[in-house]
């Protein structure tokens, strides 16, 4: 019974009870008060006793008492006793563990939701060493035998920084600094003929600022010697994240390749070189009806529709973009980003254009 009410609740979910227990106790800690949401975590039955617990009144007899004698400091997670939780997704819940400045992936999927696989994701990362890849540093099942996966912390993604750059513009040297190792981090997966598959912001890790940057995120990745139950010439399709995700696989295109990391690449730098930052196109959420139509329509607005002699490799795929599109005209990089400064780096000749796919 505890395991399906607990499975409803994100880590997000848990953190935002616990800022809820802070403000309502200002004399207390943090910490003092994640003790009182992980008391109130193990102790409930349901649901609702957990959210009565975690939203009782100051000072009231229901909410869980932390005493130093008898009550944990924080999350527990295996040995791991004071995580903070700072992400969640589909299949996993990310959490800080400030002693050791690690980051822990907690998997809370029971079963692999095609194409995630933590245990493949496990298994690749044990073979990746690069300093533009996220190291695993360990693997361990938790008192729930729950697996999770363990990496260094860093505490900034490339689409924080986005974010927070609405007031000035960000510098070449930074642009330069990071897109420089998320090409190189990426050469170094193509060459192996891994593709990452969900290249985006967030999936760009930093130290700081200033960097170093790493890829992360390899819960989709392909790989040709792992990934046994999908063939080369028949890839899922369902990959990649809102406006990062590539033409070819919109249009149904199964044997795409390394391709589509490159383009999310190029995605995110036109991304960070306009100014305030925003996505080069508009994607709804996956969700939503029609999302990957207007996907389509908003790159062939922004890019030119394409024709058979500028992209003859879609001649091939099972839905050709040939047929049934407004006829827009191409356009020029210098036109897209108006900086023409950046253009003139040279940075865009390393990532693929519509017609070299």
């Amino acid at each position: 019974m505890a395991a399906s009410w607990k499975s409803a609740v994100s880590a997000l979910d848990r953190y935002e009870h616990i800022q809820a227990i802070q403000a309502s106790l200002p004399d207390r800690s943090m910490s003092e008060a994640i003790a009182v949401e992980q008391a109130a975590y193990e102790d409930a039955s349901s649901l609702d006793e957990y959210t009565r617990l975690t939203t009782a009144k100051p000072h009231s007899p229901s909410l869980p008492q932390a005493t130093p004698s008898s009550t944990p400091t924080g999350i527990h997670i295996g040995s791991f006793t004071d995580c903070i939780p700072i992400a969640s997704g589909l299949t996993s819940d990310v959490f800080h563990h400030p002693p050791s400045r690690q980051a822990l992936k907690v998997i809370t999927a029971t079963h692999s939701i095609a194409p995630h696989n933590p245990r493949r994701e496990a298994k690749l990362l044990a073979e990746l060493k690069s300093p533009c890849v996220i190291s695993l540093l360990d693997v361990f099942r938790d008192q729930h035998q729950r697996m999770v996966l363990v990496f260094p912390y860093m505490p900034l993604t490339l689409g924080m920084v986005l974010e927070q750059s609405v007031r000035e513009r960000l510098g070449m040297a930074f642009v330069r600094s990071v897109f420089g190792d998320v090409l190189r981090g990426l050469d170094y997966l193509h060459q192996q003929g891994i593709v990452h598959r969900d290249i985006k912001p967030s999936a760009i890790l930093m130290q700081s600022r200033d960097g170093p940057a790493c890829i992360a995120d390899f819960g989709t990745a392909w790989s040709p010697t792992l990934s046994t139950d999908e063939p080369a010439s028949s890839k899922i399709l369902d990959i990649g994240t809102g406006p990062y995700r590539a033409p070819e696989v919109l249009f149904g295109h199964t044997g795409y390749g390394c391709a589509v990391d490159m383009w999310a690449a190029g995605v995110m730098l036109a991304e960070a070189v306009t100014f305030p930052p925003k996505p080069l196109f508009e994607s709804r959420p996956a969700h939503e009806d029609g999302s990957q139509l207007g996907l389509i329509l908003s790159i062939f607005k922004t890019l030119g529709t394409p024709t058979e002699e500028t992209w003859p490799e879609a001649k091939e795929f099972k839905v050709r973009p040939f047929e049934l599109w407004t006829i827009f005209p191409r356009t020029t990089w210098e036109e897209i980003l108006p900086d023409q400064g950046f253009c003139k780096t040279g940075m865009w000749d390393q990532l693929p254009s519509q017609n070299s796919r």
